[in-house]
C-alpha cells in the first residue's frame, strides 16, 4: 500500500473517577484541533449531587470520545448535569475556566444576572483593537485575532502553501476538490488580487448553495419521509431544499430568509391581496413554510392530542435552536433549570404556531392517523378554482355522453372519462404550512408538560428575559386564509434588536470555516453552552453582518480575505502549544475532515462522473440488497433512479429517515430527527472498510483507473502523476512514486498468479482506490 500522509493521532481518551467529594479529576479528549484537558473538580460533583443522589460510587473507564456509543452518550450526560466544566481548556489555557451553571430553585423569577448574560444583551459596536504602530496593515478580523494573540506573547502561523488554500477554500466554499488544473493557475498568478477573485468566483458558483444548503437542512432535521415503521414519503419536501439552495445562490438577505420560513404563506396571502402577481418570489415565501413539515411524525400514536402537542415542540424546539441559539424546549414540562426561561415562556412562544394545522389527522373510528392537508398549490385561488370548474365541466359532459350513448360507444367515452377524472392540474405542488384561521385555538400552560392537564391561558409572547414590546397580535379573522400570529414572530426573530439573531448565525457561517465556531456550542447560547472565545469579534462579525443589509456572501467574503483563515495548520509553535494547546485564540488553523456528502462528492469529481444537475425531485442510488432488508414491509421501499441520475451530488439524495445511505452514515451524516448545528466527527474502523470495500468506491476507483488511463499516458510514471494530480492535486514524492510503481507490480503479480484478465487494469485500479483512501484526500489542511 502507499505510505499515508502523517496525521495526528485522533483518538481521545477519558477518564472518570467520582467517590464521595474527592475531585473527579479530569477530561482529556480530542477537540477537532488537540489535545485538551478539562477540570472538573469538586464543585462539579458536590453540585451535581442533588441531581443524582447522595450514594457514593466509584466509576472509572477508559472511552475512545471520538467514537459512536457509550462513551459519547456519557460525557453528554456529565455535561449537562454540570459534572464536566465546559469549554474545555488546556493546562495552560490564557482563557479562564467558566463557573458551573447555576441550578434555578424555588419559582420562577428574573435576576439581574439573568438579564445581564452576555448572549441576552444589545450587539455592541466593536471597533477592531489599535496594534503596535510597526504591525502591518491588516483586516479587521485579522486585528481581534492578532491582538489577542499578542496578549498572551503569541504569533499567528505563517500561511499555508497556495496548493493548501485552494484545496481548503474549494471545500470549504463550494464542498468538491479543485481540478489540477485549477490549483495550478492559482499557483502561477502572481497578481496581488489572485486570491481575492478565486473567493469571488467560488461564492458565485451555484455549488455553493448546493454546499452552504446542507448546513441549513441540518439545522432544520431535513428529511423526506416520517420516520417510526412506515416511514413513508413527505410529499413535494424536496422543494424546500431547493429553495435553501437557491435562496443562497441568490444572497437572499437573511432576515428575509427568516421572514419567509417563519411566516411565508402570510406574508405570500398579503402580497396575492396588495395585486401582486404569484411570481418566483411569491411561490418561494410558500415553499419556505415547508419547515414546518419536516419533522419526525408518528402516524399511530397512542394520543392524537399529545403527538400534536409533540409536533408543536417539535417546531417550537427548532425554531428557538436554528435561530437564536438557546434550549427553550427545555421549559416545556417545568422551569428552565439553568436559562431565564419559564414554562410560561414556552407556551407563550409555543402560541405564535398553535394554529397550525396539524400533519396528521385523526381517522373516524380510530385506527390511526391519516396525513391532513400538507400540500399546497404554487398558483393562485382563483387559477385553482378556474382549474377546478373546467374539470368538473368536462366530467360533468362525458358523463351525459356516457349516459346517452349506445353500447359499442361506451367503452371509448368510459376511457375518456377516466382520464379526465385522472388529469393532474397543470400548477406545482409544494409541501407548506396550513393554518387554521376559522377558529382561534386557546393555548394553556401544561402541568407537567401534560396535555390532559391545562393549566393557566397563555397569550403570544417572547421570552420575557429580552424585555421585547409585546407582540401586536391581530384578532382571528374566520374569513382570512392565516392566523396573522407569526408575522410579528418573524419580525422580531429578524430584528436588528434582536440580541441573538446576528450573533448566531455569524457563529455559524465562523464554525464552518474553523472547525468550531467562536462561541463552541451553537445550539446553546445559554448557561450551559460555552462562552465566546472573542466576544468582541463574535459582536463585529454579526454588526457587519447587519450593516452590509444581512447579505451572507459578505460575511463570507471578509472570513475568506482573513489571513487567519489562511494560516497553516503545522502545531510546531512550542510556545503555543503550552500556552494555547486547544487553539482557542487560532493561532493556527484547524485541521478539518470533509463532511460525509463531501467524502462522496469527492470521490465523484475525481473519477470523473459527477452529475452536475442540480434540483428537482430528489435521486434514489441504488443499494445493497442486504440494506434493503432493513427495510419494514409496513413502510414505502427504497425508489429507483435512472443509472445517469444516481452520481449527482449528495445534496440532492433522497433523505429517508430510517433507510440511510451506507456510506453517508458511517461518516457523520446529520441524524435528521433534530436540529443539529455540529455534527460530530468520529473516526472509525467502518469508514475505512467502507470506504474500501463498499460497491460505490469500487466503481469509482474503476472509473477514475479509466480516466487516469486516457489522461496519463501509457507510462506508469505518467498515471501515477495523473492519479495524484486528480486526487490530493500535487505530484507524488520520488519515494512515493517508487513505492506506487512497485504496488502496481505487486498487485498485477498477484492478479496474474489467480489468472485475472488485464493484470495491469486491476493494478491501476487498486492504486487508484487506495489514492482515493489516503487521509489527505478527504482532509482539508
Amino acid at each position: 500500500m502507499l505510505p499515508m500522509p502523517t496525521m495526528p493521532n485522533r483518538t481521545g481518551v477519558m477518564t472518570l473517577r467520582m467517590h464521595g467529594s474527592a475531585p473527579l479529576g479530569q477530561l482529556r479528549i480530542w477537540s477537532g484541533r488537540s489535545f485538551a484537558f478539562a477540570d472538573f473538580g469538586t464543585w462539579g460533583f458536590s453540585w451535581a449531587r442533588p441531581l443524582i443522589g447522595s450514594r457514593p460510587f466509584t466509576m472509572s473507564g477508559s472511552f475512545v470520545t471520538r467514537m459512536k456509543g457509550v462513551a459519547r452518550l456519557l460525557a453528554a450526560a456529565l455535561m449537562s448535569l454540570g459534572c464536566l466544566a465546559r469549554p474545555a481548556f488546556g493546562a495552560q489555557s490564557p482563557l479562564k475556566p467558566a463557573s458551573p451553571p447555576q441550578l434555578r430553585r424555588g419559582g420562577f423569577e428574573l435576576s439581574e444576572s439573568d438579564r445581564a448574560w452576555w448572549a441576552f444583551q444589545p450587539i455592541r459596536p466593536a471597533t477592531p483593537p489599535r496594534l503596535h504602530k510597526n504591525a502591518p496593515s491588516t483586516s479587521p478580523i485579522d486585528a481581534f485575532i492578532r491582538s489577542a494573540l499578542e496578549a498572551q506573547g503569541l504569533s499567528r502561523n505563517p500561511p499555508a502553501s497556495r496548493r493548501q488554500q485552494a484545496r481548503r477554500a474549494y471545500f470549504d466554499v463550494i464542498g468538491l476538490p479543485p481540478t489540477p488544473d485549477q490549483v495550478t493557475a492559482f499557483e502561477r498568478d502572481g497578481s496581488s488580487d489572485a486570491w481575492e477573485r478565486l473567493v469571488d468566483s467560488l461564492l458565485d458558483s451555484p455549488h455553493y448553495g448546493e454546499r452552504w444548503g446542507r448546513h441549513w437542512l441540518d439545522l432544520v432535521r431535513f428529511a423526506e419521509s416520517n420516520g417510526y415503521e412506515r416511514d413513508g414519503a413527505k410529499p413535494y419536501a424536496w422543494r424546500y431544499r431547493d429553495y435553501v439552495i437557491r435562496s443562497l445562490n441568490d444572497d437572499k438577505p437573511y432576515d428575509q430568509f427568516i421572514r419567509e420560513q417563519i411566516a411565508g404563506d402570510e406574508i405570500a396571502d398579503e402580497w396575492l391581496a396588495l395585486g401582486r402577481p404569484a411570481d418566483q418570489a411569491w411561490k418561494d415565501a410558500l415553499v419556505a413554510t415547508g419547515i414546518y413539515r419536516l419533522h419526525v411524525w408518528d402516524d399511530e400514536p397512542d394520543s392524537t392530542l399529545a403527538a400534536e402537542y409533540d409536533d408543536l415542540d417539535d417546531v417550537l424546539v427548532t425554531t428557538s435552536t436554528a435561530f437564536l441559539g438557546v434550549t427553550l424546549g427545555c421549559a416545556r414540562c417545568h422551569d428552565h433549570k439553568y436559562d431565564p426561561f419559564s414554562q410560561s415562556d414556552y407556551y407563550s412562544f409555543l402560541a405564535f404556531f398553535r394554529n397550525i394545522d396539524p400533519y396528521g389527522q385523526q381517522h373516524t373510528g380510530g385506527g390511526g392517523r391519516g396525513t391532513g392537508k400538507i400540500t399546497r398549490p404554487l398558483t393562485t385561488p382563483a387559477e385553482v378554482a378556474r382549474w377546478d370548474q373546467d374539470k368538473a365541466t368536462r366530467v360533468g359532459d362525458l358523463e351525459k355522453k356516457l349516459a346517452a350513448a349506445a353500447t359499442q360507444d361506451k367503452k371509448a367515452i368510459e376511457e375518456a372519462l377516466q382520464k379526465a377524472k385522472d388529469a393532474a392540474p397543470p400548477y406545482d405542488f409544494a409541501l407548506t404550512v396550513v393554518d387554521n384561521s376559522g377558529a382561534k385555538k386557546p393555548t394553556h400552560v401544561l402541568i407537567r408538560g401534560r396535555f390532559d392537564a391545562p393549566g393557566q391561558e397563555v397569550q403570544p409572547a417572547f421570552p420575557s428575559v429580552f424585555n421585547a414590546a409585546a407582540a401586536a397580535i391581530p384578532s382571528v379573522d374566520a374569513q382570512a386564509s392565516s392566523s396573522g400570529r407569526r408575522r410579528p414572530l418573524a419580525a422580531w426573530l429578524a430584528s436588528p434588536r434582536n440580541p441573538l439573531t446576528a450573533r448566531v448565525v455569524a457563529n455559524r457561517v465562523w464554525q464552518h470555516y474553523f472547525g468550531v465556531g467562536l462561541v463552541p456550542t451553537p445550539d446553546d447560547f445559554g448557561r450551559t453552552g460555552e462562552a465566546p472565545t472573542n466576544p468582541e469579534l463574535l459582536d463585529y462579525l454579526a454588526g457587519r453582518l447587519i450593516s452590509q443589509g444581512w447579505r451572507l456572501k459578505a460575511l463570507h467574503r471578509e472570513i475568506l480575505l482573513s489571513e487567519t483563515y489562511r494560516q497553516s495548520t503545522q502545531a510546531t509553535q512550542r510556545k503555543a502549544l503550552e500556552r494555547d494547546e486547544a487553539n482557542h485564540l487560532l493561532w493556527r488553523q484547524n485541521l478539518r475532515r470533509v463532511e460525509s456528502e463531501v467524502v462522496r462528492d469527492s470521490f465523484l469529481a475525481i473519477s470523473g462522473q459527477l452529475n452536475a444537475k442540480a434540483g428537482g425531485p430528489s435521486v434514489f442510488p441504488s443499494l445493497p440488497k442486504e440494506v434493503h432488508g432493513t427495510q419494514d414491509s409496513a413502510g414505502k421501499g427504497w425508489g429507483e433512479s435512472p443509472e445517469s441520475e444516481q452520481n449527482r451530488r449528495s445534496v440532492y439524495l433522497f433523505v429517508k429517515r430510517a433507510l440511510k445511505l451506507p456510506l453517508l452514515e458511517v461518516f457523520d451524516f446529520a441524524n435528521c430527527s433534530s436540529p443539529m448545528g455540529m455534527r460530530s466527527t468520529t473516526t472509525i474502523a467502518p469508514q475505512a472498510l467502507m470506504a474500501l470495500n463498499d460497491d460505490f468506491s469500487q466503481r469509482q476507483a474503476a472509473a477514475f483507473a479509466d480516466r487516469v488511463r486516457r489522461e496519463g499516458g501509457a507510462s506508469e510514471p505518467g498515471q501515477i502523476r495523473r492519479a495524484f494530480a486528480l486526487c490530493v492535486q500535487r505530484d507524488p514524492t520520488s519515494a512515493e512514486l517508487r513505492r506506487a510503481i512497485a504496488f502496481l507490480h505487486d498487485q498485477a503479480a498477484r492478479a496474474r498468479a489467480e489468472v485475472k484478465e488485464t493484470p495491469e487494469t486491476l493494478a491501476l485500479r487498486s492504486l487508484c482506490l487506495s489514492l482515493l483512501n489516503l487521509s489527505e484526500t478527504i482532509y482539508s489542511d
